[in-house]
């Protein structure tokens, strides 16, 4: 899968920041997202349709980590942004610390690519979370892949 190098968001995210959101959302991001983030942070995929629920995707960009995404001009594309104007939307666990599904790209049309840790704190699956049909404590996904490497394989070539 290729991104449009001229649409990563800099500064990369570090191994701290890292670290910091994880601890944050109280869940341990897949590696092979955190290397995608580490080159890819932000960007939009040059290849970015893929079919799910009988419907075809496209990703219009990926979600970024940025320290301070309010000191930068795209920080309304960084991962924390986004969940604080959807979060009580992601869970059906009002008392929950951390996050159940973390958003990662933007879809057209209002939807998200998320990566659900709902079954597993640390082997999260691919999900499409669909804003239309979720409401407060009431989210709507589905099911798009077993891993965050096998999603980037269902990217059209």
């Amino acid at each position: 899968m290729k991104v449009d190098p001229n649409t990563i968001i800099l500064p990369l995210p570090t191994e701290d920041l890292f670290q910091r959101k994880e601890g944050f959302w109280r869940i341990k991001l897949p590696n092979d997202f955190v290397s995608f983030l580490e080159v890819n942070n932000g960007g939009r995929p040059i290849n970015s349709s893929f079919k799910c629920n009988n419907h075809d995707y496209a990703i219009d960009r990926f979600l970024c980590l940025l320290k301070t995404p309010r000191d930068n001009q795209l920080g309304m594309y960084e991962i924390d942004v986004t969940l604080t104007q959807i979060e009580d939307r992601l869970t059906d666990n009002e008392d929950l610390i951390g996050v159940d599904i973390l958003p990662i790209a933007i879809l057209f049309a209002g939807d998200f690519l998320c990566l659900d840790f709902r079954e597993s704190r640390n082997n999260p699956k691919v999900c499409v979370w669909d804003h239309e049909n979720s409401g407060e404590l009431d989210p709507v996904s589905y099911h798009v892949a077993d891993s965050f490497e096998e999603f980037l394989t269902m990217l059209s070539e």
